[in-house]
């Protein structure tokens, strides 16, 4: 029978006021998206954030990363991983240590989206800490199962434990491909260390991922017993008229894998009454219990999208009922979005996610912060909700964009390390929170932004004329959202301020690329 989950709601002693101010850690000129926060199992003190910077107008990302060895308090200067190819483009990274401390990092480097697609999602490791990394070795590539460029959203997890398959790391894709059914989640697994891969199907005939859902997305898990866990979605009407979400593990590396259903509903009533919102799941594996797993997702039981969990004390043989996580009050006609979660080492378990109560409707488009709670190891009941962010950040249209689908939160010794991306200051910037789970704020003050240059538009947004102000500007060009130019001004002259007229311009987001004599900025621009 399920385990029943006791719902008491009750006033813990937690106390989680954030009082300092959020630490910018990107400082991009304009988009900053997908962060990923990893800790040193063996140096709490030792943390690595990755996110997909952007580069140029040409939509060219590479991969960014920062490391502290004190808790987030300094961090180095910026690494950039190199393109596999010149041309290509990196998204999607995601950290992990190895149980000897060893840093990895995987991303995808890609042609893009646009046929023909080339490209796959590649592995680094760093021997330093994360200031630096090796090259890069193939995990799978696009060609991998035909038209379906299978390399779409890799999460990696990596065995920490001292079991047979201690050197073990996994990478879960999806399809890219939208168009090609049957759709798969992948799985590609290393049992060397990194140094070589192999990859299969996670699903197969009876936990079929099916023809239906394109975004067939598993979220991994390794427990310290060497075992690997996802989860997986699955609409396939011959094997269920409903959508299903299946559980599958491995205790052998990935080489055989064991699949059990999962009984509950684990996603949003109708998908299509919320196109925008950042609506993937996360399983996450208890450390101090081989057998306890936990699977966070966004459900619309009351009418606008909340955060759920489900757990299971048997290792996927029963499953909880949902709880729901966000306490704001029941059908508010607010939306939550973008969670996430982790287990310290003892068993205590923190969730966070994007939350609009504060917002004026319940859409997408409104304003928000970052909230979370937390459950102690040797508790039934979360907390009340707690802000994480310290302020609320306005909506901006860059957050329709793809690329800022996931936040990322740890914890370990009681302290909570948050990374997420926000707009409070025009532009999409990763961010960084460190506090103790009784709200003291322990990192709280602002990198140095890595460029200097700076210019000044307004107004923007702007229904029809513009000024740009800054000195030595050599040319200016603004580019629409498919990177096409679409107006170029010279300054022969050498004028600090330059007007342009937009006015037989759309309505929509541009980019305004500002060409001076000590390099270029680009800054966003909103034409009403």
């Amino acid at each position: 029978m399920k385990k029943p989950v006791i719902i008491i709601i009750t006033i813990l002693m937690f106390k989680a006021f954030v009082i300092g101010q959020n630490q910018n850690l990107s400082n991009g000129d304009v988009f900053d998206g997908e962060p990923y926060l990893a800790i040193d199992p063996n140096d709490t003190q030792h943390l690595v954030v990755a996110w997909m910077g952007w580069i140029d107008v040409f939509n060219q990302f590479k991969i960014k990363t920062k490391t502290s060895f004190d808790g987030g308090q300094t961090w180095t200067s910026v690494t950039e991983l190199p393109h596999t190819v010149s041309n290509y483009s990196s998204a999607d990274p995601c950290i992990a240590f190895n149980a000897n401390g060893e840093a990895f990092i995987s991303y995808i480097d890609f042609t893009g989206t646009t046929p023909p697609v080339t490209g796959g999602v590649y592995l680094c490791k760093s021997t330093d800490g994360g200031v630096s990394w090796g090259s890069p070795t193939a995990v799978i590539n696009t060609d991998y199962d035909g038209p379906k460029w299978p390399i779409d959203r890799p999460w990696m997890v990596i065995d920490q434990s001292t079991s047979g398959e201690s050197t073990a790391i996994y990478l879960t894709t999806f399809n890219l491909n939208r168009t090609e059914p049957s759709f798969h989640p992948y799985l590609s697994f290393s049992n060397d260390g990194g140094n070589t891969f192999s990859s299969r199907y996670l699903d197969t005939i009876g936990w079929l991922a099916g023809n239906l859902n394109p975004f067939p997305m598993c979220s991994p898990a390794v427990n310290n017993a060497g075992v690997f866990h996802g989860v997986y979605p699955s609409f396939v009407l011959t094997q269920s008229l409903s959508l299903q979400a299946f559980h599958v593990s491995s205790d052998d590396g990935g080489n055989t894998l064991d699949h059990k259903n999962i009984p509950v509903q684990t996603e949003p009533a109708t998908t299509t009454d919320y196109p925008n919102a950042k609506k993937a799941p996360l399983l996450l594996s208890d450390p101090a219990d081989d057998n306890h797993l936990v699977y966070l997702f966004l459900g619309a039981d009351y009418g606008n999208l909340d955060v759920f969990m489900i757990e299971t004390a048997n290792a996927g043989i029963d499953w909880s009922e949902p709880l729901k996580l966000n306490d704001a009050p029941i059908g508010n006609n607010r939306m939550q979005d973008m969670l996430w979660g982790d287990f310290d080492n003892d068993g205590d378990l923190v969730v966070s996610w994007r939350d609009r109560r504060n917002g004026t409707d319940g859409s997408y488009q409104t304003a928000s912060e970052i909230w979370a709670t937390y459950r102690a190891k040797d508790s039934l009941n979360f907390s009340p909700n707690f802000q994480i962010t310290n302020e609320t950040v306005a909506f901006d249209v860059v957050l329709e964009s793809a690329g800022n689908d996931f936040m990322c939160i740890k914890m370990q010794d009681d302290i909570i390390n948050t990374t997420w991306g926000d707009t409070r200051n025009g532009k999409l910037n990763i961010w960084f929170q460190s506090m103790t789970i009784d709200g003291i704020i322990l990192s709280s003050q602002q990198l140095s932004p890595e460029k200097k240059l700076h210019i000044n538009i307004y107004p923007n947004p702007t229904t029809s004329r513009v000024t740009i102000a800054g000195e030595k500007i050599k040319s200016i060009t603004i580019y629409d959202i498919n990177s096409k130019a679409v107006l170029t001004e010279s300054n022969d002259s050498n004028k600090q301020e330059i007007g342009l007229d937009l006015a037989r311009l759309s309505s929509g987001l541009y980019l305004v690329q500002v060409n001076t004599s000590e390099g270029i900025l680009t800054q966003k621009l909103v034409k009403k």
